[in-house]
């Protein structure tokens, strides 16, 4: 039985035939097929994250953290990493005489063969960074008494530690301490003398000073109104995650402040760099013959020369002395000295292309050699350059924390993760974390940027694309 239509249904065979014979795989271009690859190289992912986190630190973070980088803060000069602390307001200045006991000789009535240890040794007040006041008891026939202090118990009078005074005069019961206090455990040692020589006589206590801040300082910070700043009131300090250096200076602002200088330097010169280094490799490798030898002579002669002498010959050209900024002139060396390595990956790159047939065809149409470079030779170079700037970046930093390092970069006050370093080398024993996170930060930006090279490097390879 005929009929004059045709049920749809009876082509579903033919569908699924299609469906089943349909690519699996869209096409995809060569950009969205490099991020792909891109995206499952898990190292160069880890890293496109730290370096979008470290613009995120560098951009946004001092918006968020507004504490001044070039701000002291003298109550808390070189503090490790720790929450935010409380300090006791003491007096703007105080002033204490050590006292004296008026029924005692001030000199010995004899040379004494021995003496005792002083006893009833205690302080006075409640101790604090600001001030540590000691008293005694004194001591028959001495004639004086040598305070030295420690942060560790010394053993009779070995390791007694600093020497903070020597006092004539055995009639004296007293003495206060002002010399760089922290809120420490100190050991405090007391030796009797007969005015000239030190007896093997001490005694010692363990003090640990109170966090405290001045009454006028706490009310400019804005930490306590006038009205309620009594003397012995608790006040919060400003919190420092990241601790302070040796200044009082917080390390997370000037961290983010040396961030900025850093990256400008590690972005601006080999942005302009590599950017000379394209113009400059595009031509020498399109017109090739001995125009390219004569530029490529000169990349060569570039390239040996040496790069410290002329950091030093700029600085001195420039007027640039000791301890100031040669920020400048290190900008300079870097972008006259180190576009031939760019230069030579773009020439051996145009060296290939200029024989495609679309570079020939281009040349039959008419098209100027400044046309055929910058619309078809030098973006089909746009891996290499990426991958070039990658690399370029980091040695970049490096270079500005080394040259800053010794001193012939950025010098302070301004900050620079080099600078940073090169303060923090002083005080490494004692408060290592003033040299570690600037090195921290150096190490983790120069690390990414080089595995983010890595990982373009092998998603914009063409033959790898081809095998996969």
């Amino acid at each position: 039985m005929s009929s004059d239509h045709t049920a749809p249904l009876d082509f579903s065979w033919a569908q699924q035939r299609a469906d089943r014979e349909r690519i699996a795989r869209p096409s995809l271009s060569y950009w969205q097929d490099a991020w792909q690859r891109l995206k499952q190289n898990k190292r160069a992912l880890i890293s496109l994250y730290l370096v979008l986190a470290l613009a995120v630190f560098t951009l946004i973070g001092p918006l968020l953290w507004t504490i001044d980088p070039s701000q002291q803060d003298l109550n808390q000069i070189s503090q490790a990493p720790a929450l935010a602390k409380t300090a006791v307001l003491v007096e703007d200045r105080s002033s204490w005489a050590a006292p004296i006991d008026q029924n005692h000789p001030e000199v010995p009535l004899g040379y004494p063969d021995t003496l005792d240890s002083v006893g009833e040794l205690q302080t006075e007040g409640d101790p604090t960074i600001h001030y540590v006041r000691l008293t005694w008891r004194p001591v028959v026939d001495a004639g004086g008494y040598a305070i030295y202090r420690n942060t560790s118990a010394p053993e009779g009078l070995v390791n007694l530690g600093l020497p903070l005074a020597t006092l004539n005069g055995g009639n004296l019961i007293g003495f206060e301490d002002r010399l760089n206090l922290k809120s420490e455990p100190y050991y405090y040692s007391v030796v009797t003398t007969d005015g000239y020589d030190e007896f093997d006589a001490v005694s010692t206590i363990v003090v640990t000073p109170r966090q405290s801040i001045k009454r006028s300082e706490a009310i400019d910070r804005g930490l306590v109104s006038a009205d309620s700043a009594e003397i012995g009131t608790e006040v919060t300090l400003s919190f420092h995650p990241f601790g302070t250096d040796y200044l009082g200076r917080d390390m997370l602002a000037r961290l983010m402040e040396g961030a900025r200088v850093s990256l400008f330097i590690g972005l601006v010169a080999p942005l302009i760099y590599v950017f000379i280094g394209i113009i400059y490799g595009g031509f020498a490798g399109y017109f090739g013959g001995r125009f390219d030898q004569v530029l490529m002579r000169f990349a060569d002669f570039v390239v040996a020369l040496p790069f410290l002498l002329f950091m030093i010959l700029f600085k001195i050209a420039f007027g640039i002395g000791p301890g100031e900024n040669g920020i400048f002139p290190m900008l300079l060396a870097l972008i006259l000295l180190l576009w031939p390595a760019t230069a030579r990956l773009v020439r051996g790159q145009v060296l290939q292309i200029r024989e495609q047939g679309y570079i020939e065809a281009a040349r039959l149409l008419g098209a100027s050699p400044s046309y055929i470079i910058f619309r078809h030779i030098l973006p089909n170079t746009v891996g290499v350059i990426l991958v070039t700037l990658t690399f370029a970046v980091p040695s970049a930093i490096f270079t500005e924390a080394f040259l800053s390092f010794i001193g012939m970069g950025v010098a302070p006050p301004t900050p620079s993760w080099g600078s940073m370093c090169n303060e923090g080398v002083k005080t490494m024993l004692s408060h290592p974390h003033e040299l570690f996170f600037p090195a921290l930060f150096i190490s983790i930006t120069v690390l990414a940027f080089n595995l983010l090279g890595d990982g373009l490097s092998e998603a914009l390879d063409s033959k790898m694309r081809a095998r996969g």
